[in-house]
């Protein structure tokens, strides 16, 4: 039977029963059809009726009067004839015909559609307005961030995958108390880092190999919407402080991500619409928010140029610095991202918004840095997890868009799923000043203004659930540490803070030094020009990062404080470590330009990269003496980087304290040499004459600031970057690769491995939940778990399952590379979970590390050779954990490695956003104690045997559900749990076993 590739559904003329015959052709030509009439099959020289409501022709979708959803383009004859009601008989020639022929009217039960005038000619419009005009909903008072999702789900309302009943629900949205309803997001874009974005490809080769393995067709795993990878998390500070730093960093990464960049070259040949911006032209959110992001896209559809909001989703937490912009979007996992590619909606619960008023402005000598760590604490305080958050007030008006991006940037610190900043006339202005086209400006503007999508003062007061206020005044200089961004300490608190965090119990804040322990020294060597450094001694002093490199005031504000000291004769310290790796070419020109890169390549800051750097653990070894002397004193070694996470283990194996600041203060910190100092009465050092130097002397006032960015900064710097990085990067069109649509595996590769997710799919029926029973616990942890614990980005240790690995397989360990690097081997990161250096496993107390017990013998072991041992005996494995578990980056890999392990279940006390959909989209099961229960709390030591009885087929979205332990000597807890499977397509997910297997099988049918 031959596979349909196209179908013609022309009205029926006259009356034709199902199973009846017609005269073909027609009596007259086709026009264009209402919805929801009789169309006719036309096979061979034959009209066969039937009942067809169309939902969305132009894609080859339509439902039968079942409701039973198909794609024309993936059923035989004899599917259609079924479900038809329709008898095939002998039949199998079809006259086939394009459905682009079909002049079909789209789908618009509410009839919105409408054009407008982009300046530029007519485009297409799903205008909001006309859902208040059909008393759906008050659209005008909601939060400027819902109407964009909105208009995301009234424009793709097919009747299936968005129903009309999405849209009423949507429009209908309560401030007050938003229904606890799915909301299905279709993104008109998706944006990839390479440390996420090379697994996310892997996973769609893996997906293309197995559906030529089940007999599909590969080429239906492409992207259907536009995907953009930038390449950023690579590059390592190997080199620093000369001249040479950059050259000889950018052919460093060249020569270890060899093997990954030819992968990424496959993938640019092998995909449609997946695009590549290499190496060594800047960090994603910042190239995203100065280059790829469009406010307002134009899609042809076929039937013309269809206008809409540029909405977006990213394998990188921080894609929320775009929110800055007026565009809606947030981090995902790889896994999640690969579904949207694939067509597949992001299904998310109606979301609560919370109003931030911003009013008043800055002091003088507080940066946006201050302010967004300032934002961070209220917001954490006040706990926005899975929430939008959404800034208005009049304090708007003073921010600068980089100023809005540096506070949107740092959502998934603060917990929020968004920090949303709505278009306004800042927004045009920005565009103009990045070198976006007249036309494209001019099409942001007109299409906002006529879809109610354009912030202007004096607006209708718009309905949040929850108002909150920050007067801008009262921002101070700030840092924030030593181990978590919403730990803010004011600048003139910062020594007593950290002198008080050294014998504070270790935790969140404090390291558990005894009193004696407090005078210890280590010695830096060096020819003749040794030093002794104690705790505080800054040995990483790093301006890095898009949440501040973005911001040219904090930039520019870095150089003018670097000329100011170079002038009093200041100079850094042998034992600190600096560097600059600005988030895009634009940044270096405009130093350039302002005649500040001199004094900044005096002080050390000289460029090291155009990527990520120390803020994703990518800050390279510290100086051997350096190191020696924090190892030979065992002290608590500080870096202060301007930065947006400084989790445990994240920045440096040998920074135990790291705090995040401004660019300015990251210098002057450089400068100081310590932590250990109050920069408010202490110098920073002498001047020539032997005169003290505070940093007030040299801290350049706001004025200096904004007439230096204002006189550096113009629209061509930003098309001639751009152009000339993107397109002109030589030793990136230099990598030879491998061409076709199915990947080469070699088993050799360390870089590149087939992955074992899919393995388990075939044609046959779907797997039944079913109960867990004796399961032990593999893991036993407390609050603040971050990804970065459970599956670290940074160095790979030598002595770790991991390492053993890589030397088994022959890798030098001067080659290891990171764990970042090796996400697309399962065969690595599977022994690098839960393998952070600073990890505490309770099960194994007074260890860090990824280490546990072998409950069956005692034997303390690594947690990936417990794993391997336990799966050897058929055994299931739970992890428990406290609140906030799964905190930091939209790291797919911290719940692959856990599904990998052989964990079935998790159970904390909450969980982040992001980490918890992960975890689904592993077919992990997320549970939650009820209630204020914790592990603690009930006793348990993570020795017990697990059971999970009634977990079925019966399994609902956010029921209850009772676990037992049981102890070794017999005693039993019971308590209850609640389902972190929040929506109804999430257990069609974990029913799967994760949404790669339930994708491949409906694209497989």
């Amino acid at each position: 039977m031959p596979k349909l590739t196209g179908l013609t559904l022309l009205p029926l003329y006259g009356t034709c029963r199902i199973g009846q015959g017609a005269d073909w052709p027609p009596p007259s030509e086709a026009e264009a059809f209402p919805l929801r009439q009789c169309f006719a099959l036309r096979v061979g020289n034959r009209l066969l009726a039937a009942t067809v409501w169309l939902c969305l022709i132009s894609h080859g979708i339509f439902v039968t009067k079942s409701r039973k959803i198909f794609s024309i383009n993936r059923l035989t004859p004899r599917r259609i004839f079924r479900h038809l009601s329709l008898d095939c008989g002998s039949q199998k020639q079809f006259l086939l015909a394009p459905l682009t022929e079909i002049n079909a009217v789209s789908f618009d039960p509410f009839e919105v559609r409408d054009q407008f005038d982009t300046g530029n000619g007519s485009a297409t419009i799903y205008r909001l307005s006309k859902l208040q005009d059909a008393g759906l909903g008050q659209i005008d008072r909601m939060p400027f961030s819902i109407r964009v999702l909105l208009e995301s789900v009234l424009r793709n309302c097919d009747g299936f995958s968005v129903s009309e009943e999405d849209v009423k629900n949507l429009a209908a949205w309560n401030a007050a108390a938003p229904a606890k309803q799915e909301v299905p997001f279709k993104p008109y874009r998706v944006v990839l880092q390479d440390f996420t974005g090379v697994p996310a490809v892997v996973d769609l080769a893996a997906m293309r190999s197995a559906m030529q393995r089940i007999g599909g067709d590969p080429n239906k795993i492409n992207p259907l919407i536009p995907v953009d990878l930038v390449v950023d998390h690579s590059v390592q500070v190997d080199f620093f402080g000369n001249g040479d730093a950059l050259g000889r960093n950018v052919q460093r990464e060249f020569e270890r991500n060899q093997e990954r960049y030819e992968f990424l070259r496959w993938g640019q040949q092998a995909f449609d619409n997946f695009g590549v911006v290499p190496p060594n032209v800047g960090i994603v959110h910042q190239v995203n928010l100065e280059y790829l992001a469009r406010v307002v896209a134009l899609r042809d559809t076929g039937d013309g140029l269809v206008a809409m909001p540029d909405t977006l989703v990213g394998t990188d937490s921080h894609t929320t610095m775009i929110n800055g912009l007026g565009v809606l979007g947030w981090g995902v996992g790889g896994i999640e991202a690969e579904a949207n590619m694939l067509g597949q909606p992001l299904y998310m619960l109606m979301p609560e918004v919370i109003g931030f008023e911003l009013i008043g402005q800055l002091p003088a000598g507080a940066t946006a840095t201050d302010m967004v760590l300032r934002v961070v604490e209220l917001l954490r305080e006040e706990g926005v997890v899975g929430k939008f958050v959404e800034f208005f007030g009049s304090g708007m008006a003073a921010m600068s868009v980089a100023d809005r991006a540096t506070i949107a940037n740092m959502a998934p610190e603060y917990g929020a799923t968004m920090g949303f900043f709505p278009v306004d006339q800042l927004t045009l202005d920005y565009l103009r000043q990045t070198g976006r086209s007249d036309d494209q400006v001019e099409l942001v503007e007109r299409y906002c203004k006529e879809q109610g999508l354009f912030h202007t003062a004096g607006g209708p007061e718009l309905q949040y659930t929850k108002t909150l206020s920050l007067d801008l005044s009262t921002v101070q200089p700030s840092l924030a540490g030593p181990k978590r961004p919403q730990d803010r300490i004011s600048l003139t608190d910062m020594q007593s803070s950290f002198q008080n965090s050294l014998t504070a119990p270790v935790g969140k804040t404090g390291f558990g030094l005894g009193e004696g322990d407090l005078g210890r020294t280590g010695t830096v060597a060096d020819n003749g020009h040794s030093s002794t450094i104690k705790h505080g001694a800054v040995v990483i002093a790093a301006i890095t990062s898009c949440t501040n490199t973005s911001n040219p005031s904090v930039m520019i504000g870095a150089g003018l404080l670097a000329k100011n000291a170079v002038q009093r004769g200041l100079q850094v310290a042998h034992h600190v470590k600096t560097s600059l790796a600005p988030g895009s070419r634009v940044v270096t020109e405009y130093l350039d330009k302002a005649g500040l890169t001199d004094a900044l390549n005096t002080l050390g800051f000289n460029t090291v990269g155009y990527g990520c750097t120390t803020c994703i653990g990518n800050s390279g070894p510290l100086p051997k003496p350096v190191a020696d002397a924090i190892e030979s004193g065992d002290l608590v070694a500080s870096a202060v980087l301007s930065g947006n996470r400084n989790f445990e283990g994240r920045v440096n194996p040998l920074t135990k304290a790291n705090y995040l600041a401004s660019p300015p203060l990251v210098v002057a910190y450089a400068l100081a040499g310590t932590v250990d100092v109050d920069l408010d009465s202490e110098p920073l050092g002498q001047d020539q004459d032997g005169n003290d130097v505070f940093l007030k002397d040299i801290w350049p006032t706001n004025e200096d600031v904004r007439q230096t960015v204002q006189d550096s900064i113009d629209p061509e710097m930003f098309t001639e970057q751009y152009g000339a990085a993107v397109n002109g990067n030589e030793l990136w069109n230099a990598i030879d690769a491998a061409e076709g649509a199915i990947y080469p595996w070699s088993e050799e590769s360390t870089y590149i491995h087939h992955p074992p997710f899919l393995d388990h799919v075939t044609g046959e029926a779907v797997p039944e939940i079913g109960p867990i029973t004796g399961a032990r616990c593999l893991v036993l942890l407390g609050d603040s778990v971050t990804t970065d614990h459970i599956s670290p980005a940074g160095a790979i240790a030598t002595d770790g399952p991991a390492g053993h690995f890589l030397q088994e397989s022959g890798v030098p360990i001067k080659e290891f590379n990171s764990f970042g690097s090796r996400r697309g081997n399962d065969l690595v990161m599977v022994r690098g979970t839960f393998a952070n250096i600073r990890i505490r496993n309770q099960l194994a107390p007074g260890t860090e590390g990824g280490v546990t017990r072998y409950l069956p013998t005692d034997e303390v072991t690594s947690i990936y050779d417990a794993s391997m041992r336990y799966q050897q005996d058929g055994t299931s494995l739970i992890v428990l954990a406290g609140a906030e578990y799964g905190t930091g980056s939209s790291r797919d890999w911290a719940a692959k490695g856990t599904m990998l392990l052989g964990v079935k279940a998790v159970i904390a006390a909450s969980y982040e956003r992001i980490h918890r959909s992960n975890l689904v989209g592993m077919g992990v099961l997320p549970l939650e104690f009820a209630g204020d229960s914790t592990w603690q709390s009930l006793g348990l030591t993570g020795e017990e045997t697990f059971d999970i009885p009634d977990l079925s087929e019966d399994l609902q979205p956010r029921s209850s559900i009772k676990v037992t332990a049981t102890a070794a000597d017999g005693k039993v807890t019971e308590f209850d749990c609640l389902v972190r499977i929040d929506t109804p397509v999430e257990l069609q997910y974990y029913r799967n076993g994760g949404i790669l297997p339930t994708v491949l099988r409906n694209l497989a049918e």
